[in-house]
């Protein structure tokens, strides 16, 4: 546990974390998988996203060396996004996260809602 605490450089540490625990970036990089996919592709499969938001999130996973993009020469431009190696080996821990939170989730609502109820009470 004192790894998450100490670091060469905390501000790039927390940095990080900030980066892979943001509201977008795991679900980008559990999408793209083992495929490439245009971007229109990755705003129809995650829900909610807007274009602006998918095109800061994979801006900041292209900076950081997790996705990679290909443009296509044509018309309209076709753009491709896949991880790269580092991205692929942080897919397993954002495909985890993911089921422990599938697994989990049901009992979370409950605790919220239990909590939510005791703090109105006087």
């Amino acid at each position: 546990m004192a790894q998450l605490c100490t670091s060469e450089d905390p501000d790039m540490f927390r940095s990080l974390l900030s980066r892979i625990g943001d509201k977008w970036t795991l679900l980008v990089i559990g999408v793209l998988g083992e495929e490439r996919r245009r971007f229109t592709e990755l705003t129809e499969i995650i829900p909610g996203i807007s274009r602006r938001m998918l095109t800061v999130t994979v801006r900041a996973l292209e900076r950081d060396g997790l996705v990679s993009r290909t443009v296509y020469a044509e018309v309209p431009p076709r753009v491709e996004y896949e991880l790269t190696a580092l991205g692929r080996s942080l897919q397993l821990v954002a495909l985890t996260l993911a089921d422990w939170v599938s697994e989990h989730q049901h009992t979370i609502v409950g605790n919220r809602r239990s909590f939510d109820s005791d703090a109105r009470e006087p």
